[in-house]
């Protein structure tokens, strides 16, 4: 099968989003399925809005519509709703060709945390972006319902997976750090609650791995916590590693990858019980969830590194590539 998987969000982007597409593009082509990726850096970009490191096509419709009819794709895949979500929705509409999309990002929320808008209409414009999809791919049982509940139709779940053999235990680095180390991997942005993790009052260290908007004024802010920026490959395994528990403080993620790579680390999760988490962890004796997320954090302490493990291993990017190619639309 040929899959044209138009995303605004690739490299050198790091996000969940990108680790998940990437991921899923490698195990496609493992199993003998070609996959072309309609990305930005194949068009000019201007930065997004008061997140300068994002890039976005600027007019990509003509471009994107040409470079799809030359490689005749067997099925279109849409994972975002930015300008190239929007214009390969708008090619395969004027074609009538179906296609599938993916709901990955709270953008109503995130965009109320930086503007005030209510996220009524945030929502309005993805439910009619939304609308025209086959199938609107979610990770987790409690978004799927949530959705339905504001009014977006056909939603099928598509779960997640974790390189086992990338985050695995290992040595507990950086001994100058008192321990525990809390540790948080991601952006640094505003929509991450972040500050509700640095603010807290724990024993041991804070390690913060990740880059955004706001990380050199936590750095000024914060100047006991330990900011590494953002890490890659083996390098963000060995950070994973060198925890105690991995504090997870954002209230709007719609799954939280890392929630995964951190229990492959043996790492136990703390955070709030809200959807993401709630879908993840709880219940599973892996994580505590507390609206008093220090409460959550401490007690986190007590659960074994070795069930965590267990628990990840679960997780497989083969069976969340035939969860998605099980939702697609062929096109004819």
């Amino acid at each position: 099968m040929r899959l044209a998987l138009v995303t605004d969000a690739w490299h050198p982007q790091i996000n969940g989003v990108v680790r998940t597409l990437t991921r899923l593009s490698e195990e496609l082509a493992r199993r003998g399925h070609e996959v072309r990726v309609f990305s930005p850096d194949l068009f000019m970009t201007v930065p997004c809005p008061g997140y300068s490191e994002i890039r976005l096509a600027m007019l990509p419709g003509r471009k994107l519509a040409g470079l799809i009819e030359a490689y005749g794709p067997d099925a279109i895949h849409i994972a975002t709703e930015g300008p190239l979500g929007l214009a390969g929705r708008r090619y395969c509409l004027l074609r009538d060709l179906p296609f599938s999309s993916a709901f990955h990002t709270r953008f109503p929320e995130y965009i109320q945390a930086r503007t005030g808008l209510p996220p009524a209409v945030g929502y309005a414009m993805l439910r009619r972006f939304h609308g025209a999809s086959q199938s609107v791919m979610v990770a987790t049982q409690s978004l799927q319902r949530e959705l339905e509940a504001r009014g977006f139709r056909r939603i099928v779940p598509w779960s997640r997976g974790v390189d086992t053999e990338l985050f695995r235990p290992g040595p507990k680095a950086f001994p100058e750090l008192a321990r525990p180390v809390f540790l948080y991997v991601g952006r640094v942005a505003v929509e991450k609650n972040l500050q509700a993790f640095l603010d807290l009052e724990l024993e041991g260290s804070k390690m913060v791995v990740g880059d955004g908007p706001q990380l050199e004024l936590f750095r000024r802010t914060y100047p006991e916590i330990r900011f590494t920026g953002a890490k890659l490959g083996e390098e963000l395994a060995r950070h994973y590693a060198a925890g105690d528990v991995f504090v997870f403080p954002s209230r709007t993620d719609t799954f939280g990858l890392v929630q995964l790579e951190a229990l492959a680390s043996g790492l136990p999760v703390a955070a709030f019980p809200v959807p993401g988490p709630m879908d993840v962890v709880n219940g599973y004796g892996v994580g505590c969830l507390d609206e008093d997320l220090g409460r959550a954090a401490r007690a986190a302490l007590e659960i074994p590194p070795e069930r965590c493990r267990a628990f990840a291993l679960k997780f497989s990017w083969g069976n969340c590539a035939q969860q998605f190619l099980d939702n697609l639309r062929p096109i004819g």
